[in-house]
């Protein structure tokens, strides 16, 4: 390796550590430490993508690494050390990176932080006996199991069975998922050597850049997960209608209805956030009205023909794209949200036009996110219908009460999963 590219990958590993313990030890998401300011910023973009990899990895992989090190290890390490065991252990176990480099790395991380010089040794003799693993040792081990507070209340909803396959899907990680601006699914999957989904999605196998596939500069599609864009597909947005887009970024829902020719105002409380939704906008040449409030306090005399509330959860449909999140959340965190939820229903419905139709969702396997806050819903307003979707890609096993649909990560196994997600629709009298 030559001199420049050694520097930088010492330096990806560097950050990627960076990451790993500001998750474990912080509580902090991976998306707010890729920010600015964060441990990532002075890097390259090649390195910059080689850390998050590296930092995402081992967080995924986190219970099999433990599994592998335990028996090396007399007592727990400090915190410091044993993340570097951790990142140091999933590269070369998952990864595939040489043995060598990879512990002399870990030995050099060790050395320079005064919190775990002490200790260089140990994470030598400890990874120098995980390199002598065989691969097959590795491939045995079970999917690592979710965090008590979060496999319990799974346990509880769905099932033991469906908990496994669900943790089995997030060891697996997502597929990249593309939807086409025009939605020509088939012309999208020929161009890009991608597979059509049922639900107007393309889906794209492996590790691949986003920007070099054909059609990015163009904006012809965007990234967006095959179930995130279910909601919109389902609210139907026709041309001229009034559509609001409650808790909007990234964007890609708004992008969604712009398409489909909807007058489209785009609302979210984070400005950070929806810079993001107009860089998307721009690039896929679609055109939204941007507002940048709190959907509890925003003030308006529009009332809306159609409104699409995806609205703030704990986000543990996403954990197979984002493995650091049942590490920087807890029960108690995900509480608050559960009123939320239920003020921004109220809220929307508010906002609605007679007649019109609200689409809620959440990126959620929690049912006090989606079927509970429904049937609350429901009981505060016993006037809305509820909308029974009809689409030929609906699996009869996502169908939920109040014609609502439930999806779950191990549904889809064949073709690569999906996130998680609840999505219901309400009509409000005419």
């Amino acid at each position: 390796m030559d001199e420049p590219r050694e520097r930088g990958t010492e330096r990806a590993r560097a950050a990627a550590l960076d990451l790993i313990r500001a998750v474990l030890e912080d509580r902090r998401l991976v998306a707010e430490l890729a920010g600015p300011d964060g441990p990532l910023e002075p890097l390259e973009p090649s390195d910059r993508a080689r850390a998050q990899r590296l930092a995402v990895s081992t967080l995924r992989h986190m219970g099999r690494a433990d599994a592998v090190l335990k028996p090396f290890l007399r007592r727990p390490p400090p915190p410091p050390v044993h993340a570097i065991l951790r990142l140091a252990t999933v590269e070369m176990l998952e990864g595939g990176a040489a043995a060598h480099g990879a512990v002399n790395a870990a030995v050099a991380l060790a050395r320079a932080d005064r919190r775990t010089e002490a200790l260089a040794g140990l994470v030598n003799a400890v990874l120098r006996k995980v390199a002598d693993l065989p691969a097959s040792d590795w491939l045995a081990l079970p999917p690592p199991r979710l965090p008590g507070w979060l496999r319990g209340r799974l346990d509880s909803a769905w099932g033991r069975a469906a908990v496994v396959g669900i943790e089995a899907a997030h060891a697996a990680g997502a597929p990249l998922d593309l939807t086409p601006k025009d939605g020509d699914a088939a012309a999208l999957a020929g161009a890009t050597g991608g597979v059509a989904l049922p639900t107007g999605s393309v889906r794209i196998a492996g590790s691949v850049q986003v920007s070099a596939l054909p059609g990015y500069g163009e904006g012809a599609w965007w990234v967006q997960d095959t179930a995130a864009s279910l909601p919109a597909r389902l609210l139907a947005a026709r041309p001229g209608e009034r559509v609001l887009d409650l808790c909007a970024a990234p964007g890609g829902k708004t992008m969604q209805m712009a398409a489909a020719g909807a007058t489209v105002t785009a609302l979210d409380i984070s400005g950070q956030r929806m810079a993001r939704v107009e860089e998307n906008l721009a690039r896929t040449d679609l055109t939204a009205t941007l507002v940048v409030a709190d959907a509890l306090d925003w003030d308006t005399d529009q009332r809306f023909d159609a409104i699409l509330l995806d609205a703030p959860c704990s986000a543990t449909g996403t954990i197979r794209r984002h493995p650091d999140l049942p590490f920087a959340k807890d029960g108690a965190s995900v509480k608050p949200l559960f009123p939320l939820q239920s003020a921004l229903i109220d809220r929307a419905l508010g906002l609605l036009a007679p007649g019109g139709r609200l689409i809620f969702c959440t990126c959620s396997l929690l049912p006090e996110e989606g079927e509970a806050q429904l049937a609350a819903a429901l009981d505060r307003h016993p006037d809305l219908a509820p909308i029974a979707f009809e689409a030929p890609w609906i699996d009869p096993g996502w169908r939920a009460a109040h014609e609502a649909l439930r999806l779950r990560p191990d549904f889809w196994a064949d073709r690569g999963g999906l996130d998680g997600f609840f999505i219901a629709g309400l009509r409000k009298p005419a």
